[in-house]
């Protein structure tokens, strides 16, 4: 089941290419926000399976093209990501140290919003394209083994970075922007990915190939990463864990970029770029500027903090 949230905030499922609402088969889930109603369903999703598979049953739904998609979790408690947490395609030679960082929940947007790069003399912006795990009960000390029962469903997931501000707090300060968390379209329940740790994950931007990896190449596979988030602090039902991503695709986000995010039997994230600076950094991935003996990093070419 693929579960959304669609104009001002009702609960639809997708059914092809409409969205159903399902609404009235959630009316007693007890909420006073969206995120409140999600993490209910989520705790819940074996009392409300059949009714909201009926209403999808027997509705047609609408062209989703004809509403406004939101991002499925409005607002998680938690926002756990993976740093450094794949093989890079077999170039490095052991994993990095496990390494995990949080996100602020204003870091959230969803399909057709806008990213924006702020007036920070950052000396790239990049987003990293990640497969993210949505928690589906309240996990503490969980082991490695057991991880998978744990996990309700999966999404797209951008993790926004504004790489060089360095200061006592580099991760929250290149992280936990506002906007720098896009994910979306929908949440797809756990039983519809048959191995979340061998999905093609591609990011486009303006309609180029990026980054294009699959989950295999993970570090610290998806049971590991849970069992230490939780063996530091719990996760909550509706909470994201990001599981990082394969470095050398990244390459500077620009304002006017249009992103597309797709990981396998995940659907389609699109969202939009905005920099009011007008900085501009050459079109390269790290993986082109280091075959050409470059730092991966570019330099800026233009506008305010550029030298």
């Amino acid at each position: 089941m693929k579960l959304l949230f669609f104009d001002d905030y009702r609960l639809g499922v997708m059914k092809g290419d409409n969205v159903v609402d399902v609404s009235a088969a959630v009316s007693d889930i007890p909420n006073l926000e969206p995120q409140q109603l999600i993490r209910g369903l989520i705790e819940n999703f074996a009392s409300y399976r059949q009714n909201i598979g009926s209403a999808v049953r027997s509705a047609d739904g609408v062209p989703v093209s004809s509403v406004r998609v939101r991002p499925p979790l409005p607002k998680p408690s938690n926002i756990a990501c993976m740093a450094v947490n794949y093989m890079e395609d077999g170039t490095r030679e052991e994993p990095a140290r496990m390494q995990v960082f949080q996100k602020s929940p204003n870091a959230i947007i969803g399909p057709g919003d806008t990213m924006v790069l702020p007036d920070a003399p950052a000396t790239v912006f990049e987003g990293e394209a990640e497969l993210a795990l949505v928690i589906g009960k309240k996990a503490t000390k969980v082991a490695a083994a057991d991880a998978f029962d744990y996990i309700f469903g999966y999404t797209n997931f951008i993790d926004g970075s504004a790489r060089g501000l360095g200061g006592n707090s580099v991760f929250h300060a290149m992280k936990s922007r506002d906007t720098f968390a896009p994910i979306g379209p929908t949440i797809v329940t756990a039983d519809e990915i048959s191995d979340p740790q061998n999905l093609q994950i591609q990011l486009r931007n303006n309609g180029d190939l990026m980054q294009n990896f699959n989950t295999d190449d993970m570090a610290h596979k998806i049971g590991t990463c849970i069992e230490y988030i939780t063996s530091i602090h719990s996760l909550d039902a509706g909470d994201i864990v990001a599981t990082g991503t394969n470095h050398r695709g990244l390459h500077p986000f620009q304002g006017g970029d249009v992103i597309e995010l797709e990981a396998e039997g995940l659907g389609r994230l699109v969202v939009n770029i905005r920099d009011d600076l007008k900085r501009t950094w050459p079109r390269e991935t790290r993986l082109e500027r280091e075959e050409k003996g470059l730092q991966p990093v570019p330099p800026q070419a233009s506008g305010k903090y550029s030298k």
